[in-house]
Parts: structure tokens; C-alpha cells; sequence
């Protein structure tokens, strides 16, 4: 390996002021919030199982979803389940070989981020 060609390398990788394309975004979205989703599991769960134990339970249930902040991370987690849906089934058609192109990965992957974010809005607006 030639002197130049590592000296032209840079020397700390920032992270933060790397542009990663539209595509990029919707694929790490992708991932984080299929880990959300996988964490948050359990509790939704426990949540599930303890509303539907009594009539009490349930009571107390309704209680704690009317807090806004729980109403938050609702929104929240229903952004991830959407943006997770719409990017898997956008990656499915990429392991087709559908879309792979430039400009029509770029354009589903406005199409998934905008797409959670308005079906998320919706929600929002139903829930609140």
C-alpha cells in the first residue's frame, strides 16, 4: 500500500456529519425500531393481560392510558410498528429485485417515511 493513499484516509470517523441517502435513514429506522418494538413487547403484554383480568383492572387500565405522556409513547410505538411494516414490506420488494433502482429506492423510501408519519398523524388525531 502506497503513503498516500493512507494518509488521504481520514483520520476520525464522524458520524454525525456523514448525509446518509433517504434509503439509508428508512434501513436504520427500520432496525431501531424493530428493537423497540421487540423490547416494548413484554410490556405490552403484561398490559394486555392485566386489562382483561377484571372489571377493576380494566378500570385502571383506561386510567392509565387517558395519562397523555402514556398517549406519547403510544404514537410513539405505533410509528414504529407502521415505519416496521412499511419498510419490510419495501425491503421485500428490494429482495425481489423490485425497485432497486436509484430513483425508485429513493422514492419508496419517501414514500415509507411519509407514510408513517401521516398514518401516525391519523392515529394521533383519533387517539387525542
Amino acid at each position: 500500500m502506497s503513503s498516500t493513499m493512507a494518509k488521504s484516509r481520514p483520520k476520525h470517523l464522524n458520524l454525525l456529519q456523514i448525509r446518509l441517502p433517504v434509503p439509508g435513514i428508512v434501513s436504520i429506522l427500520h432496525r431501531v425500531s424493530g428493537v423497540i418494538l421487540f423490547l416494548m413487547l413484554p410490556l405490552m403484554l403484561w398490559l394486555l393481560q392485566s386489562s382483561l383480568s377484571s372489571p377493576e383492572a380494566f378500570a385502571g387500565f383506561q386510567a392509565f392510558m387517558g395519562n397523555p405522556l402514556v398517549k406519547l409513547v403510544l404514537l410513539g410505538l405505533f410509528w414504529g410498528y407502521v415505519h416496521h411494516l412499511l419498510a419490510g414490506v419495501r425491503h421485500l420488494f428490494l429482495d425481489l429485485h423490485i425497485g432497486s433502482e436509484l430513483e425508485t429506492a429513493r422514492a419508496s423510501g419517501m414514500v415509507v417515511l411519509a407514510g408513517g408519519i401521516i398514518l401516525t398523524l391519523l392515529l394521533g388525531v383519533r387517539l387525542w
